[in-house]
């Protein structure tokens, strides 16, 4: 595999001087000024190539053989930005944009968003991400989080850009600033991976679909007790198969309502898996 660097401004410089002058380019009939090889130079983003175009489309605009700063501006439709959908940038601006939510730095995360929508990226595709993101990387620190991506997903459906990039900018700093939180992708991670070992003993008898002829004969639903009917709406019963008993996937952390999830998650299992005496209950 063959890794391309973003060449630095000297290097775009020379290959501009170069296109000037060379026989095959420009053939010296063009005087560029300064400031506009240096605005050149800023919107190629390291590529040869965006500079020889902005150069070219600017040369056929000059009218007199003069090329200058406002003559670039006008000739070139906007900046070019570092960003390639089809190659590397398009995962390394995404990937980026995901590690500054992640990372709590809503700037970052505004630029690379911004980045992204100037390239003319499927907003689809960032919403997708957004959605994802809500999951796997805040989850219930902040499970509001997921209404909002989900949220901004349906107005980049329903009305698009360019009035979609508000909801999704909304998203982002909403995601960008919210509590973090990777309990969701550790617990159902966990699950599955003891499911994929052959964890997956038979379904407890009492929790079984009685609902079909000869059901009760075989045992199923038989003894099954109904949460609602106990006053604290939650009760010793046995719910995994016999060799999960007792394990925990799902761990919260201390972030945002997280913290407030906690004490309920413990509590809540304590009564399930009967550790805790009748006389001491309270409502979970």
């Amino acid at each position: 595999m063959l890794q391309l660097h973003s060449l630095t401004g000297d290097d775009i410089r020379t290959v501009l001087t170069r296109a000037l002058a060379d026989p095959r380019g420009l053939d010296e009939q063009f005087t560029v000024t300064g400031e506009a090889i240096d605005h050149i130079v800023r919107i190629a983003g390291g590529d040869a190539r965006r500079a020889l175009t902005a150069l070219e489309a600017s040369a056929e605009s000059s009218l007199d053989g003069a090329i200058d700063l406002d003559l670039v501006a006008a000739s070139v439709d906007k900046a070019a930005v570092r960003y390639d959908r089809a190659g590397d940038q398009h995962y390394d601006v995404i990937s980026a944009f995901i590690k500054s939510i992640r990372g709590s730095d809503v700037d970052a995360a505004l630029h690379y968003l911004a980045r992204m929508l100037t390239a003319g990226e499927d907003p689809r595709f960032i919403a997708r991400r957004l959605m994802i993101h809500a999951s796997e990387d805040i989850g219930m620190a902040d499970p509001s989080a997921l209404q909002t991506a989900t949220a901004a997903a349906q107005v980049v459906q329903l009305v698009g850009l360019p009035e979609a990039r508000l909801a999704l900018a909304q998203a982002t700093i909403h995601l960008a600033t919210a509590p973090k939180s990777g309990a969701v992708v550790a617990a159902i991670g966990a699950a599955m991976a003891d499911v994929a070992a052959g964890k997956a003993g038979a379904v407890p008898p009492h929790l079984r679909d009685g609902h079909y002829s000869g059901a009760a004969a075989l045992g199923n639903a038989q003894g099954y007790r109904y949460p609602h009917d106990d006053p604290d709406g939650v009760l010793a019963q046995q719910y995994p198969p016999d060799e999960l008993v007792g394990v925990d996937y799902y761990h919260p952390t201390d972030h945002g309502n997280e913290r407030t999830v906690g004490p309920r998650v413990s509590t809540l299992r304590r009564i399930i898996r009967g550790l805790r005496a009748s006389n001491g209950r309270s409502r979970a």
